[in-house]
């Protein structure tokens, strides 16, 4: 797995500690939550945007 390789558990401790630190614990829920409502939505976003590629004829198989 690429990301064990890259972060120790020690990393990840010092990481969350730091976040505690510049956000505070009554913060961090709600910043959680608005990082996985963005991800959420540019998903949507990106397969809303492949389906409409997809949906649209091709214009060079169509020739006039």
């Amino acid at each position: 797995m690429l990301l064990a390789d890259i972060f120790s558990p020690t990393d990840l401790i010092v990481v969350v500690v730091v976040l505690l630190l510049i956000f505070g614990g009554k913060r961090l829920p709600g910043l959680a939550r608005s990082i996985g409502s963005a991800t959420s939505e540019f998903k949507k976003g990106v397969d809303e945007g492949t389906r409409t590629e997809s949906a649209m004829p091709d214009e060079t198989t169509n020739p006039e």
